[in-house]
């Protein structure tokens, strides 16, 4: 699914103002992303989030883990942060609410965290 994909994307860009370009394409603006560690709604929020996890995990790359299953509005799929090629040190899981073709909320699960 290619929204999901610009999702992913969305994760590796390090550049401010291409990263948030990117943001405005893939998310409702009024859109929400919750895991264990963030819970925040709104573009801008989404972007600080992105950012903080760029600087706490520097050259990390995101990638999808495998097919995204999709229905309805609904998707799910895991993904990978890991040096490129390598053996991922995170791995978790997400489910997207999709609204007129954006994200509208992610509900996200750690299943790998380093120690």
């Amino acid at each position: 699914m290619e929204l999901i994909k610009k999702y992913i994307e969305t994760w590796n860009v390090t550049d401010a103002a291409e990263r948030r370009r990117l943001i405005g394409e893939v998310w409702a603006e009024d859109g929400a992303y919750t895991d264990p560690l963030a819970d925040v709604a709104g573009r801008d929020q989404i972007d600080a989030v992105i950012a903080a996890v760029q600087e706490q995990f520097p050259g990390l790359v995101f990638t999808l883990g495998g097919e995204v299953d999709a229905h309805h509005d609904i998707a799910r799929f895991s993904w990978h942060l890991g040096p490129e090629g390598a053996e991922p040190l995170v791995v978790g899981f997400d489910v997207a609410v999709l609204e007129n073709g954006r994200v509208k909320r992610v509900l996200g699960f750690l299943d790998r965290v380093p120690a």
